[in-house]
C-alpha cells in the first residue's frame, strides 16, 4: 500500500518494527533542483519501523552516504556491504571531474548478522574453466580433488557492480531505479512472503519489485502525483504476479 505524506509524519503512524527490509532512495542534496533537498530526522523514524533483525539498503552518492555511516552506527546499525550500480549515460555536473556513471546502495544490519535474511544470489553465466589450487605442503597431507571446474552457462555469485540499464527515456519520477535492481535487492535481504518499506517511494519502483517478487510492500511518498503512479504500478504488478 502507498502512503501519501512525508515519512518522518507518516512512519510514527504505523505498527513498530513490521517491516523485514527497508529500500530508501532519498534525495541526495547533489544539486540545486527543487527536489533535491536532504531530508534531515527520517532514519530514527525507519529504524522504528524496522524488525529487530531487519536489514536496510541505502542509495546515495557517496558524498550523500559518507555522514549516514554514523548515524547509522549511532542508531546500533552496522555496516554489511555496499553495491555498485553502473548506468551507463550518467550525470556530470561539472566539466572538471569524471563524469559518474554510478550510485552506490550500501546495506546496514542490526543484531547478529546470522539471524539477519541474506540470499546469495547467483546468475547463470558462468564461463568454463578450471582453477588449479596451490600444492599444499607434504604434512598437510593429500588433497584428492585438487582442480574446481565450472561449466558455460553454470551459476556464479552476483557480483558487487551491477550494470543494469538505467531508466533514461522511460522514467516517471526523476531519479527512478531500474526493477530489475531493485529485485535483486529484494531477493537477498527480504524472506519469502516478508514485508518491504519504501520511505522514498517515487514512482513506486520498490513496490513493483516487492509484488513481483511474492513480498508485502509498504511505501510512503510525499509529491501527491508520484504516489498515485507508485498505486497504480503496485496493483498492476500484483495483477502481473497472479498470472
Amino acid at each position: 500500500m502507498i502512503h501519501r505524506g512525508d515519512c518522518r509524519e507518516v512512519l510514527p503512524r504505523l505498527p513498530l518494527g513490521f517491516a523485514d527490509l527497508v529500500i530508501a532512495d532519498p534525495p541526495y542534496g547533489d544539486t540545486s533542483l527543487e527536489w533535491d533537498s536532504v531530508v534531515p530526522g527520517w532514519l530514527p523514524h525507519v529504524a522504528c519501523a524496522l524488525k529487530p533483525n531487519g536489514s536496510i539498503w541505502i542509495f546515495g552518492s557517496m558524498r550523500f552516504l559518507a555522514p549516514v555511516f554514523a548515524e547509522m552506527a549511532a542508531l546500533g546499525f552496522k555496516y554489511s556491504q555496499d553495491i555498485v550500480w553502473e548506468k551507463q549515460n550518467g550525470t556530470g555536473f561539472h566539466n572538471d571531474r569524471f563524469r559518474r556513471v554510478h550510485e552506490h546502495a550500501v546495506l546496514f544490519y542490526r543484531g547478529a548478522w546470522s539471524a539477519v535474511h541474506h540470499d546469495t544470489q547467483y546468475s547463470m553465466d558462468a564461463q568454463k574453466k578450471v582453477v588449479r589450487r596451490k600444492e599444499r605442503p607434504a604434512h598437510c597431507g593429500h588433497i584428492e580433488n585438487s582442480t574446481y571446474i565450472s561449466e558455460d552457462g553454470g551459476p556464479r555469485m552476483v557480483r558487487s557492480v551491477l550494470q543494469i540499464r538505467n531508466e533514461h527515456g522511460r522514467a516517471v519520477h526523476p531519479t527512478q531505479k531500474p526493477v530489475e535492481l531493485l529485485r535483486q535487492l529484494v531477493r537477498y535481504s527480504c524472506p519469502p512472503g516478508g514485508h518491504v518499506l519504501s520511505p522514498f517511494a517515487g514512482s513506486g519502483s520498490d513496490g513493483v519489485a516487492a509484488a513481483l517478487e511474492g513480498r508485502q510492500f509498504t511505501g510512503i511518498e510525499l509529491k501527491a502525483e508520484y504516489a498515485t503512479v507508485a498505486e497504480s504500478r503496485y496493483e498492476e504488478a500484483l495483477l502481473a504476479d497472479l498470472i
